[in-house]
């Protein structure tokens, strides 16, 4: 694999030839390792001619910030080179705020390189230490709760507790004890004073997970304490202040249980004062290869196995597979891989997945997709009118004319159907990274 491997941190800029033979890419997936083993958070950006989807799928997997295949324009590498400086300052900023006795950083263990994931860590650090109750709305399984912890970790009251509430694990005759606690001889065997999970997280985070699910009988309860941020045990007559961060999660649409009269309003627009959606892993390709690939490493040291890694098919598998679980089901299936392995290898079988054909990451057939779509669309927007149409291109009438001889499309300057237009479909596209 002929390619320049360019790494980048605080210190340095690194630049590396690879072996020459194309037929020997052994060397170069060594250095790559080898980088990334002394330098975990250096930014990786391969340069390579090599057309084998199979090698860039495999860079990226392995902890690559991106693959990139020559001839390339300039404005495609500094994209790639601005992006990886400013995920890599985001990181050390996030690092920063680890504790002095260090801590790990609290967002260490959610990876991603998915833009709104992103997007989402960068809001998180903004409210973290304002008095804001925020509701991460998500399937199952997407990591609600590793981002509350996160913020809980990026918070003034990191240093007291995080306490979990599962509204939908607790049995409605109890919500009210569990929450708030009861007092001794309030009840058929209440032996003791107890206290509630509520005043345990006092000066710290309590998360409140499952929210859809809590019954409707305590919503009015959970709803004073937000609103007087007191709390009064079962049995009890006196009040007792309670200095939390409210943090809520849910798989359920709660707006369509307001009006459904199954979710008090008022305590949604208590809960929601910021809302963060959390996508699901199906949605986050370029999250797949990189979060298996650190959850194998994991496990291989957990279960003291040797040296394994991903061939084509599991990497083809885990890019094509929807993931209906999320992260939690791609933990279940990378341990179960590594656990039950008995090679240097762990294919799609291993990980109990349907082979798929590997993804298609020629920039060049990428670039093709995406300016006869562009093309397509222009023409129709424009009504066949080309002048019109090079316009919304931003080229010019001649420029569109060699366009349309070097793939074959023809214009009668009148509309013509979308379909008669796109001529050739490049399969996978719209599972193509575009940013690229």
């Amino acid at each position: 694999m002929t390619a320049s491997v360019c790494g980048i941190n605080a210190e340095a800029e690194v630049k590396l030839r690879l072996s020459p033979d194309t037929d020997d890419v052994a060397e170069g997936f060594r250095i790559l390792r080898e980088v990334l083993r002394v330098s975990i958070d250096t930014k990786v950006i391969v340069v390579s001619n090599n057309e084998d989807s199979a090698h860039a799928s495999r860079t990226v997997s392995m902890g690559a910030y991106v693959f990139l295949q020559t001839p390339m324009n300039a404005l495609t590498l500094d994209s790639a080179v601005t992006g990886a400086f400013e995920l890599y300052d985001f990181e050390r900023q996030i690092n920063a705020n680890a504790t002095k006795e260090r801590e790990p950083a609290p967002l260490a263990g959610f990876l991603t390189r998915h833009p709104p994931m992103l997007d989402i860590f960068r809001k998180l650090k903004k409210v973290a230490n304002i008095d804001i109750t925020c509701l991460f709305l998500g399937e199952s399984g997407t990591g609600k709760e590793v981002l509350a912890r996160a913020l809980h970790g990026l918070s003034r009251k990191n240093a007291g507790p995080f306490v979990v509430i599962n509204c939908g694990a607790i049995p409605e005759s109890l919500v009210e004890s569990e929450l708030f606690g009861f007092e001794k001889g309030s009840f058929t065997g209440a032996e003791k004073r107890t206290v509630g999970k509520i005043e345990s997280a006092h000066n710290g985070t309590l998360f409140l997970d499952e929210l859809g699910d809590m019954p409707l009988s305590a919503q009015a309860k959970l709803l004073r304490f937000i609103q007087e941020r007191v709390v009064e045990r079962v049995g009890g007559r006196v009040e007792i202040p309670v200095d939390v961060r409210i943090v809520c999660a849910t798989n359920k649409d709660l707006k369509t249980m307001v009006a459904m009269g199954t979710f008090r309003e008022d305590l949604y627009f208590r809960v929601s004062e910021l809302v963060i959606n959390v996508p699901p892993l199906r949605n986050r390709s370029e999250d797949k290869l990189i979060l298996s690939r650190i959850f194998l490493n994991q496990f291989v040291l957990d279960y003291g196995r040797r040296a394994v890694d991903f061939d084509e098919s599991a990497i083809a598998a885990i890019d094509a597979y929807t993931w209906p679980g999320n992260v939690r089901e791609l933990i279940n299936k990378v341990k179960n891989a590594v656990a039950l392995s008995e090679s240097g290898s762990i294919s799609s079988v291993d990980l109990s997945l349907e082979t798929a054909a590997m993804p298609v990451l020629n920039l060049k057939y990428i670039r093709e997709g995406a300016e006869r779509t562009a093309i397509a669309k222009a023409l129709a927007i424009s009504k066949g009118k080309v002048t019109a149409a090079a316009k919304l291109l931003g080229v010019t009438r001649p420029t569109l004319y060699d366009l349309f001889r070097r793939y074959g499309i023809k214009n009668d300057h009148k509309v013509v159907p979308l379909t008669q237009l796109v001529s050739h479909q490049i399969s996978g596209w719209s599972e193509i990274d575009q940013s690229l």
